[in-house]
């Protein structure tokens, strides 16, 4: 790498890093304030909160990393054209692909962060938080609610107790699942206490009932038993165990489907989508960057409005990302819409390399005709 290039890499890559921190930063900040109930209502250290919190920050920096780039791009070579480094550039005869190159080299950074974060550590941080998550409301219940007091465990998961009973254990135990309007679950027991098997923890409850109200049904469905215990993570029986949701599997797992389970076969189109979702994000990154490239890499005069090129770059960024997320929602419903999944974020990069690249330009012309638009 030249100097000139070496130059131009560090500047987009700094304004890289500081848009990435100051966009992470700025949601990551949103997303914490709506845990802050760890802090007062639930009884828990600083330390879980920042934790749970932090677990969120690979799934923002998939979404963020490319708009980051975008923006990074953009603000070098809108620094290099104000200070008309780029006519000079162009005057000693640096062609538009030597000028790409160490874009190229931070749009190759950015690509491997992302499909690194996508593929690897987003599925990893959610599992990570459904284990802690689970794990807080074990402690929650065995040290934090109070007798008579109702609580929240979750949206739509109520919990009480009548008292605490010699030992740890619970006395007259209410719980009801609100979560699923379609099937209300109403769980009444004399007595219940938490467990933990394996990495699981599960709340056993004795001698108890399970009502069950379905939308439009006049009468619930209820069922006795004398032992039965919740999986606190999913609120499922311990038979059946918690599935893992799309986004909590690794990639490896939605590599290797097995079609004959219950819930991979009530839900194969979203595990696909997942998984071709992690794929592809990465592409568009690599999309983002070529398309600042391709908004303002041209050599530009002061008098050239470069107002227009960012606004027409910042709108194709902004369809070509709600048209990835369209096409990921749409694959459950129609697989071949994964091939549009792909085929979106690919067509927009080959766009900009033709505008980069195929289109006539200023870099085009002759150091003296160069000078002779600039002096216009």
């Amino acid at each position: 790498m030249t100097t000139v290039e070496s130059y131009i890499f560090r500047t987009g890559l700094v304004a890289f890093v500081g848009a990435l921190a100051s966009l992470t930063g700025v949601i990551w900040v949103t997303q914490a304030l709506q845990q802050v109930d760890l802090l007062t209502t639930k009884g828990q250290s600083l330390l879980i909160f920042l934790t749970l919190t932090s677990l969120t920050l690979p799934s923002l920096i998939v979404i963020i990393s490319p708009i980051a780039l975008f923006f990074a791009v953009l603000f070098a070579l809108n620094r290099f054209n104000g200070d008309s480094e780029l006519v000079v550039m162009s005057a000693s005869g640096m062609s538009p692909g030597r000028l790409l190159r160490p874009f190229l080299w931070l749009i190759a950074f950015v690509v491997l962060l992302v499909g690194t974060m996508s593929i690897w550590a987003m599925p990893a941080s959610f599992r990570m938080i459904r284990d802690l998550v689970t794990n807080i409301r074990a402690d929650l219940i065995t040290r934090f609610v109070r007798e008579g007091q109702f609580i929240t465990l979750d949206q739509g998961i109520v919990f009480h107790y009548r008292e605490r009973a010699p030992g740890g254990g619970l006395r007259g135990i209410f719980i009801q699942d609100r979560r699923d309007p379609e099937r209300i679950s109403t769980y009444l027991a004399e007595a219940g206490q938490t467990v933990e098997s394996g990495k699981q923890n599960y709340l056993l409850l004795d001698k108890g009932s399970m009502q069950q109200q379905r939308k439009g049904e006049p009468d619930p469905a209820m069922v006795s038993f004398e032992s039965y215990a919740i999986d606190l993570s999913q609120f499922g029986s311990e038979g059946e165990g918690a599935p893992l949701k799309p986004r909590e599997r690794s990639t490896l797992e939605l590599l290797n489907l097995d079609r004959s389970n219950t819930y991979v076969a009530n839900n194969y189109g979203r595990l696909v989508a997942e998984l071709h979702d992690r794929f592809a994000n990465p592409l568009f990154a690599l999309a983002f960057g070529l398309i600042g490239f391709a908004a303002l890499g041209q050599p530009r005069t002061t008098r050239q409005g470069r107002g227009s090129a960012i606004a027409l770059a910042v709108v194709a960024v902004v369809a070509l990302r709600i048209a990835g997320f369209g096409a990921s929602a749409l694959v459950p419903r129609a697989p071949w819409a994964v091939a549009l999944v792909y085929a979106i974020p690919l067509l927009a990069l080959v766009g900009a390399l033709a505008t980069i690249f195929g289109l006539p330009n200023t870099w085009t012309r002759s150091p003296t005709r160069l000078r002779q638009a600039t002096a216009r």
